[in-house]
């Protein structure tokens, strides 16, 4: 008997920690179910630092306006989303000089990948871009190397960075999100209609999935 597709619809940002854990805990939870479902997957923007210009700030800089956390409760914090993070084969090596982006141009391109085929490849090198080498999510070439790791045509990439439409698509969808009440990330929308907000464990996502599926089969 084939795998029953359910639908997920992820509203997140690329330098989001808890985003990308909670897609491997989805992962994760998709594997339990031992091949009885496949999730076709579709990413949608959300941005945390929208102001920031293309060089970034110190991540430790923007948590302590934004949230109000000292340089221990940082330390603590990123210690904690490492040990997490090592438990899903994430190699998370955000440190105490790790610097926050805007996101704009990402979701510019995952927008593309999303018409051009490989959006879940696309965000996942965005994420290792981000996590794991360190890299710039401002800088054009950056971006335009991960989409060739996602195995996406850089010619087209380039294009995609420099095209008003994925401009205009990304604001549009970002304010659509807003009026849905997303205001944290990640937010996991199964079949249109059942979110379930931040990263949750792979039991509960395995609760979801096979709820949505009986509502979907009834």
């Amino acid at each position: 008997m084939p795998p029953q597709t359910v639908r997920v619809d992820i509203v997140s940002d690329v330098v989001c920690p808890w985003c990308y854990i909670g897609y491997r805990q989805l992962q994760r939870a998709v594997a339990m179910l031992q091949d009885r479902f496949e999730l076709a997957v579709r990413w949608h923007p959300f941005m945390l630092a929208p102001d920031l210009p293309p060089e970034g700030r110190p991540i430790a800089d923007h948590v302590r306006e934004r949230y109000g956390a000292n340089p221990e409760q940082s330390a603590a914090n990123r210690t904690r989303l490492r040990e997490v993070a090592t438990g899903l084969g994430i190699d998370l090596r955000l440190g105490a000089d790790a610097r926050i982006y805007n996101t704009e141009k990402a979701h510019r391109l995952l927008t593309w990948a999303g018409e051009a085929g490989g959006q879940t490849s696309l965000k996942l090198a965005l994420f290792d871009t981000y996590f794991t080498r360190g890299e710039s999510l401002g800088d054009d070439q950056v971006l335009i190397a991960a989409a060739e790791r996602a195995g996406l045509d850089r010619e087209a990439a380039t294009a995609a960075l420099a095209e008003p439409r994925y401009a205009r698509m990304v604001a549009e969808q970002v304010a659509w999100w807003q009026d849905q009440n997303v205001t944290g990330v990640p937010a996991f929308v199964f079949d249109g209609g059942y979110m379930v907000p931040g990263a949750q464990e792979a039991e509960t996502f395995v609760r979801v999935i096979e709820r949505v599926a009986e509502r979907a089969a009834a």
